[in-house]
């Protein structure tokens, strides 16, 4: 007997975490104030992108990583936030709400995976706002010759250094005057002669000085991507436009248009100060942590790193207001639908979310305070990586959702009917869809574990290693292929994503493959990170989601409608 009670229980509580919120939930009102334009928008995206991720990302990979080829890891990076960024637009004109990825999940696939990408987000928000106020605090302390950092270092026994200082765009181009293209075909013997001077200078370092073999790609095309990877994090931060849905006057045609302009805006002045540094000095003497006051001072013009560093503080400013902005979004919206503390959800008289951006400011002070950041930038880039990978399922999922007025009677499945599918969308199209998605995954994260691990082998195109590759490749396509059969739903938006389901699946697979490409280290302290977003929500945001009360409310409703028509 008691099996029998327990079973539904059980399957009542595991459909329970899969509810989905409505576009427009019934009894809920938007507090915020409709006053941002799409130039508003661009300029919050571009604020928020042009983070820390540059200052510490320009020097550190083009010295260790990649050389000169940084311009084109940069490349790569942004197609991939490209591809994601298309993702958010679509989903930006189809939901203009408050909450962003977090949104999108709750509409699209449910409640346990909303929470997942909240969660997610909220880590790279935070680790965010922390890393750009280091930075400030390192330019500014680069100012007044490093007051700063070496009395903490006296007197205390964090290590705690200031990040790089980047330049505006008038500086990049005085660089770009001064550049020697000849710093983009370094010969192997002047890197050798530098690795013994190197060892020569520090004896005491335990392992050898590698800067490659010199030219555009002195670490191979695999230390490109390997930039790729970590250049992914300096695009981090344009999914902040999308927490904007109920503060902008036009927001089905503000946020797609404000996404894509800020990204290739960024782009360019990534490329642009990646290129001016390896032009103006070789690469390999560039500066781990800052390298653009060093070769301003490599050309003699030490004048010019004070101008550089105060446009830096200036920048750096905007960019902390830029990354701050979402983040308590984000808490705001979770909070009001049950799913984190209800306090959270309180809005001042100016409608902001006051308490939420002031819990969100402490975490993130902590969090600086006490944090290695290097070890944290890894974590946020898996925490939204996360969140950009199921935005791009949640595409295809909508995209290709039954249209209404279909009964949700069960229809058979025929092999034929994935090849030869209805003209119009229904439940056993979606269904397929759904499938096909998942095994997609699958393929996706057996792939890239291979690329990855078993890189060695295929440049030695080993056999076992090249068959499997073909085979998990061909099979990834023929999936695409036949989604691509399916019909899509007749929903239409002001921006919807071009190449489906090509796009969202290209952007799922550079997002796990940049994934796995992260350390172990990473891998425990992100559990741990999901491990307390997970007691939270199963110990209080099942217990108090809205979404669960408005439906036993409706059901609530509807029993007594029955019963009234059966006493009728």
């Amino acid at each position: 007997m008691t099996g029998r009670i327990t079973g539904p229980k059980v399957l009542r509580f595991l459909r329970s975490l899969t509810r989905k919120k409505p576009l427009e939930p019934e009894g809920e009102e938007s507090n915020f104030c409709r006053c941002l334009t799409t130039w508003d928008l661009v300029g919050l995206g571009v604020g928020s992108t042009l983070g820390s991720g540059v200052y510490v990302l320009s020097g550190e990979v083009a010295r260790n990583v990649s050389g000169p080829s940084i311009i084109i890891s940069f490349l790569v990076a942004a197609v991939a936030s490209v591809f994601a960024g298309l993702c958010y637009a679509e989903f930006g004109a189809r939901v203009p709400k408050t909450g962003s990825a977090y949104l999108y999940s709750y509409v699209t696939v449910g409640e346990v995976w909303a929470f997942v990408t909240g969660w997610n987000l909220l880590l790279s928000y935070v680790i965010g706002t922390s890393s750009v106020a280091k930075a400030w605090t390192g330019t500014f302390d680069d100012l007044i010759h490093n007051v700063i950092t070496e009395t903490l270092e006296e007197h205390t026994p964090m290590d705690s250094p200031g990040l790089a200082t980047y330049p505006d765009f008038f500086a990049a181009a005085l660089i770009m005057l001064l550049a020697d293209i000849n710093n983009w075909r370094i010969s192997e013997e002047t890197i050798l002669n530098a690795t013994r001077l190197e060892e020569t200078l520090d004896p005491s370092q335990n392992e050898t000085v590698d800067y490659g073999v010199g030219g555009f790609f002195p670490f191979g095309f695999d230390g490109t991507l390997a930039g790729a990877a970590t250049c992914f994090y300096a695009f981090v931060g344009f999914d902040c436009i999308a927490t904007t849905g109920e503060e902008v006057k036009n927001p089905q045609k503000a946020i797609p248009i404000a996404i894509v302009a800020s990204l290739l805006i960024c782009f360019v002045a990534y490329f642009g100060v990646s290129a001016a540094l390896t032009l103006m000095m070789p690469y390999y003497l560039l500066d781990n942590l800052s390298p653009i006051p060093v070769a301003f001072e490599y050309i003699h013009w030490e004048p010019a790193k004070y101008v550089v560093a105060v446009g830096s503080l200036c920048a750096l400013s905007t960019s902390l207001l830029g990354v701050m902005f979402p983040m308590p979004r984000v808490l705001f919206a979770m909070a009001r639908d049950g799913l984190l503390f209800k306090p959270l959800h309180y809005m001042s008289s100016r409608q902001s979310p006051v308490f939420a951006t002031l819990t969100s400011g402490a975490a993130a002070a902590f969090m600086v305070l006490l944090f290695d950041l290097k070890a944290l930038v890894d974590l946020s880039s898996i925490g939204t990586i996360f969140a950009y990978t199921l935005v791009a399922v949640c595409i295809l999922i909508l995209r290709y959702k039954e249209d209404p007025g279909f009964s949700r009677r069960q229809e058979p499945f025929t092999v034929m009917g994935l090849f030869i599918p209805p003209s119009r969308a229904t439940p056993r199209t979606s269904k397929n869809v759904n499938v096909i998605t998942i095994i997609i995954l699958f393929l996706v994260v057996v792939l890239s574990l291979l690329l990855s691990e078993g890189a060695f082998s295929l440049r030695n195109r080993e056999l076992w290693s090249v068959l499997i590759v073909s085979f998990l490749s061909l099979m990834l396509v023929l999936a695409v292929a036949i989604i691509w059969r399916q019909p899509q739903s007749i929903s239409k938006a002001s921006f919807m994503v071009p190449g489906l389901p090509v796009v969202p699946v290209v952007s799922v697979l550079i997002n796990t493959y940049l994934m796995v490409q992260l350390g172990g280290e990473t891998w425990i302290s992100y559990a741990v990170w999901m491990v307390i977003g997970l007691i939270i929500y199963f110990g209080y945001g099942v217990r108090h989601s809205v979404q669960k009360q408005r439906l036993r409310q409706a059901r609530t409703r509807l029993n007594i409608v029955h019963v009234n028509i059966v006493a009728a």
